[in-house]
């Protein structure tokens, strides 16, 4: 996060590169605005300078006090994320996400013969596959199921056939048409495909493809090339925002010099919440004490996913979640992942943390090449100038957790009578600090 005074205090630099979610907050901390970006910076960067902005955009500007931001893995996720935000914070300047509607799912009803619909809403009556934020893609998709798998789309079992088994695209359990077991293959297939499972499908669209174009059928190889192109919505999986069941949380922790730095993200039935930073000293077990007192006053998930063990045995892991386990009142677990999706997961709270760290990796090179007993957080340079023997004067600049603090620049007039830049030093550095 950077905090700014006024618009010109925005530097691009301070922003990462990175697709992610960014928000606009005024000087109480309130959230003004949130959007997404492909790329962080140039998004940010075009707020400040694109003089062609409408009145509105002018007037959110001039109240932007801090600029935060959650890194991604791509432009889908964020759309995910800022709609999570965006309805979760009503920010006074965003329009767009305000309404009722949600991202929708592709579901299937829990029913012996399950039909295929959009829903708006996870159901434990149903299953659900998504969410998909191009609709026109997640509607392609849907009728590609039911073309390839001829799944039922009817709310309720008609007396008759409907002009979906005339035209091949049902096998109309509805008449008795096809067996419960037969229908149970087709919606297994189908449910595999809308996991991600698709090589094979893909295949057999591909071969189908091929032999029309050498027939010369046109259109049907057109069409079937665009249905290839829905599949490969699939391909983009949603680290985000797959459905789950249960709540999870991703603790991310790195010590860099006497701190120790923490980034937490919540997942709630899939969803990423958003990030908070914690930043401290450093001690023993710090990881452990940290996770003891944030639980004490936050609410505790089913699964905790970490970067790293914060316990020395099994024995002493079993029994942080035990206590953990005794304030949610249901069990908790505690999981250092190595592979697969929760891997994916710890990856992305270690994007958001390598950024925050860049500013500190700075400091602890300093650190080290000054041999200094801690973080060199605050730094005040010097320079004297003068205009030939008249007129000597000298400046100070701060830099706080390296960023210049430009409230706390200084300028001196100075008394010596000469031109000698070490007697001009020596006032200035005594004036300075002889207060402190």
């Amino acid at each position: 996060m950077i905090a700014i005074t006024a618009p010109s205090d925005f530097k691009a630099l301070d922003v990462p590169r990175e697709p992610g979610v960014y928000l606009f907050k005024d000087k109480a901390g309130d959230i003004l605005y949130v959007g997404k970006a492909r790329n962080l910076r140039l998004r940010v960067q075009s707020y400040f300078t694109n003089n062609d902005k409408p009145p509105k955009t002018r007037k959110l500007i001039t109240q932007i006090r801090n600029i935060d931001w959650i890194i991604v893995n791509n432009e889908v996720e964020a759309l995910l994320l800022e709609n999570k935000l965006v309805k979760q914070h009503s920010p006074k300047y965003n329009i767009n996400l305000k309404d009722a509607k949600t991202y929708a799912y592709i579901a299937l009803t829990r029913e012996p013969f399950p039909r295929i619909f959009t829903s708006r809403k996870t159901s434990p009556k149903l299953e659900s596959f998504g969410p998909y934020t191009d609709g026109f893609a997640r509607q392609d998709l849907q009728r590609l199921v039911v073309r390839l798998f001829k799944l039922r789309i009817c709310r309720r079992f008609p007396v008759r056939a409907c002009l979906n088994f005339h035209i091949g695209l049902c096998t109309a359990p509805c008449i008795g048409n096809v067996s419960a077991e037969q229908y149970a293959r087709q919606v297994e297939q189908a449910r595999s495909f809308l996991k991600g499972n698709y090589e094979q499908t893909s295949e057999m669209l591909v071969s189908e493809m091929r032999a029309a174009s050498k027939e010369m059928n046109y259109e049907l190889a057109l069409e079937l090339r665009n249905k290839l192109a829905s599949i490969r919505i699939l391909r983009e999986r949603q680290i985000v925002d797959n459905e789950r069941h249960f709540d999870q949380d991703l603790m991310v922790f790195r010590r860099v010099g006497e701190r120790l730095f923490v980034v937490q993200m919540g997942v709630r039935k899939g969803v990423l919440l958003g990030k908070r930073d914690f930043s401290m000293d450093f001690s023993p077990f710090g990881e452990q004490e940290f996770l003891k007192a944030f639980y004490s006053v936050s609410l505790i998930p089913r699964e905790i996913l970490l970067n790293k063990s914060c316990w020395e045995s099994i024995e002493e892991r079993m029994a942080l979640e035990e206590f953990l386990a005794s304030r949610r009142g249901a069990p908790v677990t505690l999981v250092v992942p190595r592979r697969g999706e929760k891997l994916s997961l710890i990856r992305l709270a270690e994007k958001n943390i390598e950024y925050a760290l860049d500013k500190d990796n700075v400091l602890g090179d300093l650190q080290s090449a000054l041999n200094l007993p801690t973080f060199p957080r605050v730094i005040e340079c010097f320079d004297v100038s003068n205009l030939g023997q008249e007129h000597i004067v000298s400046g100070m600049v701060r830099f706080t957790d390296a960023k210049p603090d430009k409230s706390n620049y200084r300028r001196f007039k100075l008394g010596v009578d000469s031109q000698d830049d070490l007697a001009a030093m020596k006032e200035v550095i005594t004036r300075r600090y002889k207060r402190l």
